[in-house]
């Protein structure tokens, strides 16, 4: 999932992003609101994590102008402000989450995985196809019982195709959820980890079409 984080403080920034990114997200980094908005002009986010105080504005301003203008991109507020009518507001302006901080690096990424589940249409953490058994929720995956261990970026790709288990998704959206701007991709990279994938969970989980993408056989 390719995920906007716009938080100006240097060490939370950094420790959130790299928590994220290491549930298999791709997460481009701004400290301003300018900035992130020349981003979401770029790039089609997955999910926004939004700090309300930022060096150049509001951070209800910006998700106020992005409900006004119609995008339902889900956004978590991450903020220190923790009164019952600041987070009334949050949720008012069309937040879908809401964390103070100080919070656990875990729960946001529960949080994130909840959001993700529920805009994808499917809030069941649970997945099944053949011997094939996902659970989203704890990121665990059994085959025949046996559990199998994925790295973070082969997660990444099993996500998305979770997301659309009966639609084809494309090797470019797969590729902007491995990696964050700046980030160098290899252009086998997404065929690479389908491989990988295949050879763990079986050769006819995922289905190839050729210049179009790939499908999970469910």
């Amino acid at each position: 999932m390719r995920v906007l984080l716009i938080e100006d403080e240097p060490n939370l920034g950094q420790a959130v992003r790299e928590h994220v990114a290491a549930e298999g997200h791709a997460v481009d980094w701004f400290q301003r609101l300018d900035e992130a908005e020349d981003a979401l002009g770029a790039v089609d986010y997955e999910l926004i994590l939004l700090d309300l105080h930022l060096p150049d504005g509001r951070g209800l301003d910006l998700l106020r102008t992005l409900r006004r203008r119609g995008d339902a991109t889900p956004v978590i507020i991450l903020t220190a402000r923790d009164q019952i009518s600041d987070r009334i507001e949050g949720l008012n302006a069309g937040a879908d989450d809401y964390l103070v901080k100080p919070f656990d690096l875990d729960e946001l990424a529960a949080r994130v995985a909840a959001v993700a589940r529920r805009y994808a249409g499917n809030p069941n953490p649970l997945f099944r196809a053949g011997a094939v058994e996902v659970d989203r929720a704890n990121r665990q995956v059994r085959v025949a019982g046996r559990e199998v261990d994925l790295t973070a970026r082969e997660w990444a790709v099993l996500e998305q195709l979770l997301r659309r288990p009966r639609a084809v998704v494309s090797k470019d959206r797969l590729e902007d959820a491995l990696y964050a701007f700046g980030a160098e991709v290899a252009s086998n990279a997404v065929e690479v980890y389908v491989s990988r994938l295949r050879k763990k969970l079986g050769p006819d989980l995922i289905r190839t079409l050729r210049g179009v993408g790939y499908r999970l056989e469910v």
